[in-house]
């Protein structure tokens, strides 16, 4: 059976419920998350996409998850939210590549989900200005960070490298700002800004 190639890269951030900050990235995933469990919402902007013939540029997708403990130990639950202007063929794309199914970086955490929560199709916007970055996803999701200044250069990030994170090892370091999750029964609301966030672009491919 012939391989499928694809490649797509753009611009991702996330937040999670873990105060900031999170210590799943600098233990490897075997840390305990600092609210006992650990709900996520990775946002994903493809600037440049194609799987096969299919061209994915533009498209947004989100993976929404919840892990009940260390993130090593798995049993986490991950639904995968899609962009609603994709036409048949740009969703199929996009769960095979979110999903792991179609290889690449997202493959790596197949062994830790234990249970898939299911696809959704929505309207997703997402704003980028400098170190923020923000999502809304009607009575979904609404999020935002801001990136945490370096001290020799305030206009950059903070930086947390060599990290296994499937995005890219190298994160920008921010804090939410806000975190509004409720979908596949996972609801979580702070806007306290402690909460944990990262940047980073992508580029995958397989």
């Amino acid at each position: 059976m012939a391989k499928t190639t694809w490649q797509i890269s753009g611009d991702y951030f996330e937040t999670c419920s873990c105060d900031y900050l999170c210590p799943c990235g600098p233990s490897s995933l075997a840390a305990r998350p600092t609210k006992d469990r650990c709900d996520f919402a990775m946002v994903f902007h493809i600037d440049n996409g194609r799987y096969e013939n299919t061209v994915l540029d533009d498209l947004n997708f989100a993976v929404i998850g919840r892990a009940p403990e260390e993130m090593v130990k798995g049993n986490w639950s991950v639904g995968l939210i899609t962009d609603q202007r994709a036409t048949p063929e740009q969703q199929k794309a996009l769960v095979a590549i979110a999903g792991g199914q179609a290889g690449g970086p997202m493959s790596v955490l197949a062994p830790l989900i234990g249970t898939f929560l299911g696809v959704e199709a929505k309207p997703i916007t997402l704003t980028k200005n400098g170190m923020r970055r923000s999502v809304s996803i009607p009575a979904v999701l609404d999020q935002a960070i801001e990136g945490v200044p370096g001290a020799a250069n305030p206009d950059e990030p903070l930086y947390l490298d060599n990290t296994l994170h499937p995005a890219n090892p190298r994160l920008a370091l921010a804090r939410a700002s806000r975190s509004h999750l409720h979908v596949f029964g996972i609801d979580w609301d702070d806007d306290s800004g402690r909460n944990n966030g990262h940047f980073a672009p992508f580029n995958w491919r397989a």
